[in-house]
């Protein structure tokens, strides 16, 4: 409804400010601007009324009131507005993002949270403020849900951002050489939009938690520097992709893992493999955690003790001498800490850089110059902190410097190959044993080595769940399903069908499974011939790469029945690939492209802009690592 001069009290140019102001008003605001009139117009100017007033308004009262009646009464402060966007692959983004978005609601803010897939661009000016949250994944790349702003923002079509402020948290691995590139790309390229950084943009590593929090601190304190504060109820977009939240929160967290214990390890592989590909079923029991399919289990290992003595008798060290203390005073001894504290097999940047100063072998320093890149990546690469100690002494280092340079030990994820509805307190994960020579010394992953040679049932790991917003069944269970995993990728379709089968769905399932051999190294084969049976999975493709003189991956299987997956997908099939994404992904990305095209007679660049909506509408799913 609009003012008009006819049938107001007002003249032409109050009208027209009225007109204004009046449609972007809450209900709460104009509650508040009639007791403000009201205010005002009886003069009760008293500070005391001015507290009065402010302490029942949710918008503050200017402290300067009018000392005569002429005085113009200053404009109630509109609510101020935040937008939080989110690129996140395994959903610590996401986390870090609806922290912030809490943070900034309790300071009167109105926000808007979304994944960067699901934010309309047109929006992009229409928040003073704008906070990015960007994980990097694999060589420097916008995880999947990032890719369409990431490129639309370094487009020609990106907007000027004049008058906006804005912060980047980015997340990475500094085992990486591009680390952290996505966050720092969209840093960078909002300044160069006209965008005000009103915060610094912090750089995490895999321990995140506190640079998280002191960029979250950072922001918060900057927004509520500036000026125009309102209190104005906030209100929050869900974080699309979101999946439900959990009937009871639990205690135990990445922060505080719990201790769970070992039901059952078996290896999956038959005799003569070889490969070791353990699955375990780990209690959960009084733990209150819970999980949907698509969840990943965080576990943080052990080092391999035979590394650490080494390492300990490589420095004349004590392994028995205090040099930090654990949480609770634990690992407070060297041993204790390099066990189960500190990463001991990957050489970093950073790492190399502050070893540097108590090294006294000056090719240590040469080797980090800015200009030798190529020379630190063939040198790290394979090599761990024993290689480190004994190829640049000798060192002027003591066990508590060396421990104040070292990052902390990240968790390993392995995506849950269980259904919390199938399997209440329990969950089940894949773990292919990693192991390898390299300079001439036998290596192995971290955990897939302790899982596979120090743990046996009975034996606590502690562990947490990490939510994976990015990959979640449809919510439809009539909706069809493609599932690609081959090796231990195929670990969530597993979690997939039984969970499917626990609801009754009757929606299509295919799966695309694919390993070295078919006698030896057929995972979850049983349980993939019951599913078929009993009707769970529709269709079931294979492909043993080492059973044939030519090799056939499950790519090749893709496009062996190119026109039936087409069909699937014009029926609003869902597809998702979990796996190795060197390799793996990247070739079946192109088959499914390669698919697209042909059976829908499309051109190469009509096919790309097919599975790139694909993707933004979430009917395209991966968990890659």
């Amino acid at each position: 409804m609009q003012l008009k001069v006819t049938n107001s009290p007002f003249n032409e140019t109050q009208v027209e400010l009225l007109n204004k102001l009046l449609p972007t008003l809450t209900d709460t605001q104009i509650q508040w601007l009639n007791g403000y009139t009201t205010f005002y117009r009886t003069g009760a100017a008293s500070a005391e009324s001015a507290v009065a007033l402010q302490e029942q308004s949710p918008v503050a009262v200017a402290t300067a009131l009018p000392d005569e009646a002429t005085a113009e009464p200053a404009a109630p402060a509109l609510p101020r507005e935040a937008t939080i966007l989110f690129g996140s692959q395994t959903g610590n983004s996401q986390r870090l993002a609806g922290k912030l978005a809490a943070q900034l609601k309790e300071k009167g803010f109105e926000v808007t949270l979304s994944a960067m897939n699901a934010f309309k661009t047109n929006g992009l000016k229409k928040s003073p403020y704008l906070f990015i949250v960007a994980s990097t994944h694999g060589e420097g790349d916008p995880p999947d849900n990032a890719l369409t702003f990431h490129e639309f923002l370094h487009g020609k079509r990106a907007p000027k951002l004049d008058g906006i402020k804005f912060s980047v948290l980015a997340l990475g691995d500094t085992s990486y050489e591009f680390f952290c590139k996505t966050g720092q790309d969209f840093d960078n390229r909002l300044a160069e939009l006209g965008a005000e950084r009103i915060a610094p943009r912090v750089d995490c590593d895999v321990d995140f938690d506190g640079p998280a929090t002191q960029w979250l601190a950072s922001v918060v304190g900057a927004v509520s520097e500036a000026p125009a504060a309102t209190a104005a109820a906030a209100a929050s977009t869900a974080p699309a992709g979101a999946s439900a939240a959990s009937a009871a929160e639990s205690e135990y967290s990445r922060s505080n893992p719990f201790k769970a214990e070992v039901l059952t390890t078996i290896n999956l592989n038959g005799r003569g493999s070889d490969r070791e590909t353990r699955h375990l079923e780990i209690s959960l029991e009084g733990s209150g955690l819970t999980y949907d399919p698509g969840d990943c289990v965080g576990i943080y290992p052990e080092n391999d003790p035979a590394l650490v003595d080494a390492i300990i008798a490589e420095m004349k060290w004590n392994g028995s001498e205090n040099v930090v203390a654990g949480k609770d005073g634990e690992d407070g001894q060297l041993r204790g800490a390099l066990l189960r504290q500190f990463e001991i097999t990957v050489l970093t940047r950073p790492l190399l850089e502050k070893a540097a100063a108590f090294s006294e072998n000056g090719k240590l320093a040469e080797l980090v110059l800015p200009d030798n890149k190529e020379a630190f990546k063939a040198y790290a690469n394979g090599r761990d902190l024993l290689d480190l100690l004994q190829d640049f002494g000798p060192w002027k280092l003591t066990a508590a410097d060396l421990v104040s340079i070292l990052r902390k030990l990240p968790p390993r994820l392995y995506s849950i190959a269980s259904s919390n509805k199938a399997n209440p307190d329990e969950v089940h994960v894949t773990i292919r044993k990693v192991e390898y020579e390299a300079h001439g010394r036998q290596r192995g992953g971290v955990c897939s080595v302790q899982v596979s040679e120090r743990l046996e049932a009975g034996d606590t790991l502690p562990i947490f769940i990490q939510n994976n917003p990015n990959f979640k069944l449809p919510a439809n269970p009539e909706t069809p399903v493609i599932m690609i995993g081959p090796g231990t990728g195929v670990a969530p379709f597993r979690a997939f069908l039984e969970e499917r089968e626990e609801l009754g769905s009757e929606g299509k399932t295919w799966l695309f499974y694919g390993d070295r051999h078919f006698v030896t190294d057929f995972l979850y084969q049983t349980d993939w011939q019951r599913m078929l049976k009993d009707g769970v999975l529709t269709k079931l493709d294979v492909a043993f790469s080492r059973d044939s003189e030519e090799k056939v991956y499950v790519q090749h299987r893709m496009l062996e029945q190119g026109a039936e997956l087409y069909a699937w997908l014009q029926e609003g099939a869902h597809v998702y690939v979990c796996g190795d994404e060197k390799h793996m992904a990247h070739d079946v990305h192109a088959a499914l492209l390669s698919i697209v095209e042909k059976q829908g007679g499309l051109s190469g660049e009509a096919a790309a802009a097919y599975v790139a909506d694909l993707q933004a509408n979430g009917r395209y799913q991966r968990d890659v690592y």
